[in-house]
């Protein structure tokens, strides 16, 4: 077997229909277009749904738009560091062993909503200044990561 001998398998390829080539052909006078429209006459443009209501007008507008460079923060309350004990120093990696976050890797922001007691030492990516303010205020230390 040489390398010219090779080729698609048989019934693989098959010759294009002959249109235009008289009525007894089954393909002549309209070419399995039908007759007239802007079908029958060139190709319909992108979207065309055969006069059915395209795709990109059946669907809502969406307002805006969505930054590509955005930030997901996971976000976590000072009140769930309330069941730590005293002295405990908070990471990203205890919190996510924890149960407080659903991916390992990403950044955390902690808000103030709840209410802490003890002193912890917590380190994020991010603090609001009321989660700040309430952990300086129990006595522990907020660090940015």
């Amino acid at each position: 077997m040489q390398i010219g001998d090779l080729g698609p398998a048989r019934g693989a390829r098959q010759r294009s229909k002959k249109v235009g080539r008289g009525i007894g052909s089954g393909k002549g006078k309209t070419c399995g277009r039908g007759h007239k429209g802007h079908l029958a006459r060139g190709r319909p443009h992108l979207g065309f749904e055969g006069g059915q209501t395209p795709l990109h007008r059946r669907l809502p507008q969406l307002r805006g738009f969505k930054p590509v460079n955005r930030i997901e923060y996971a976000v976590i309350n000072v009140g769930k560091l309330e069941a730590l004990e005293a002295g405990t120093e908070v990471t990203p990696q205890t919190m996510f062993a924890l149960g407080f976050m659903r991916h390992e890797n990403e950044p955390v922001k902690v808000l103030g909503d709840g209410e802490l007691t003890k002193s912890l030492t917590v380190r994020a990516h991010k603090f609001s200044q009321a989660a700040i303010a309430k952990i300086q205020a129990a006595g522990g230390t907020a660090e940015e990561l």
